[in-house]
């Protein structure tokens, strides 16, 4: 796939303070990549030397094929960027913010009033159009800071914690929106810290302390954890130890983590498998082979929130008693 955004050896620091430490990401076309972390992990210093707005101490960026360093300013014609506070004039009209910053892309009249019309229509702002910015909610604040970002119709939207401080409707409404952009081929960088967002994603990177801990899908992250999926097992049968799971077919099961005595001839198992759908017919017909049945088979879920705590920290996730 073709990147948008190819960083390398990225380094920013502010005196002894080190807020990024030797970042290397990749961003492809027509993708949602969330940059996962927590406060003070670094996302907002690494999108600000994308856009050209902080200069790195070292390291190079590529935004769709021009260096940022070199030239700044072609970079951010490009690009459509919503910094994480509210940043336009409250001392104009949300018609007027829009105007404005069509102007300063350069904007034919004509096109800048279709433009205007139709985010605030996507925004849902249209009947507040004549009303101060500096009198509307944080809400509407941030769904005109996001029509302001879109005026231009950018290849790359950055979204710097986009939906921080927002009800739970709106949030969804702004991921509407992304997947709606992503699937007319805009390519979208976002940070945020809610785990439940990035699921959204196409690919997550987890950031902690200006490092970049762990890239994929969500789905892949949530493998990392242990290297597979996770499976538990309710098995009958008598005299069920360690030793009899370790001679199941070891192309099934990567890891043992829980052998529990239930009672009643009961035990609970906890595994590490390659795949949970494709593993479990050769687990159960290897237990049979030792007259064990299984009477209950389910996936163990690993949260992002485990896997982000698990892969920046190393502490595990607590499996259940």
């Amino acid at each position: 796939m073709d990147r948008m955004i190819i960083i390398r050896n990225l380094v920013k620091r502010f005196g002894t303070i080190v807020a990024v430490n030797n970042l290397n990401m990749d961003v492809y076309c027509g993708e949602i990549y969330a940059l996962l972390g927590p406060n003070g992990a670094g996302k907002t210093t690494t999108v600000r030397m994308i856009m050209g707005l902080l200069k790195p101490t070292s390291g190079t960026i590529i935004v769709d094929n021009v260096d940022v360093v070199k030239n700044p300013g072609l970079v951010k014609k490009k690009v459509g960027y919503m910094p994480q506070f509210f940043s336009l004039y409250s001392d104009l009209t949300v018609f007027e913010n829009l105007d404005f910053y069509g102007r300063i892309y350069g904007l034919p009249r004509e096109i800048r009033m279709k433009r205007i019309r139709e985010l605030m229509k996507i925004a849902e702002i249209t009947e507040y159009k004549d009303v101060l910015a500096g009198n509307l909610s944080g809400g509407l604040k941030r769904r005109l800071g996001l029509a302001a970002t879109l005026i231009h119709d950018p290849k790359l939207i950055i979204l710097d914690e986009p939906t921080a401080g927002i009800d739970p409707p709106l949030r969804r409404t702004f991921w509407k929106l992304f997947l709606r952009l992503r699937d007319e081929e805009k390519t979208i960088l976002v940070t945020t810290h809610y785990m439940d967002e990035a699921e959204n994603a196409d690919r997550i990177g987890l950031i902690s302390q200006g490092r970049l801990k762990a890239v994929g899908t969500p789905r892949e992250i949530k493998k990392m954890v242990y290297g597979g999926h996770l499976m538990r097992l309710i098995l009958a049968g008598k005299n069920i130890d360690i030793n009899t799971i370790n001679n199941i077919d070891h192309r099934a099961i990567i890891d043992v983590l829980k052998v529990k005595n239930l009672g009643d001839s009961k035990t609970e198992v906890i595994l590490v498998v390659k795949d949970f759908g494709s593993t479990l017919p050769i687990i159960s017909s290897e237990l049979q082979k030792h007259g064990v049945n299984i009477v209950l088979a389910e996936p163990v879920p690993i949260t992002l929130e485990d896997a982000f705590i698990a892969l920046t920290t190393g502490e595990m996730p607590c499996l259940k008693n």
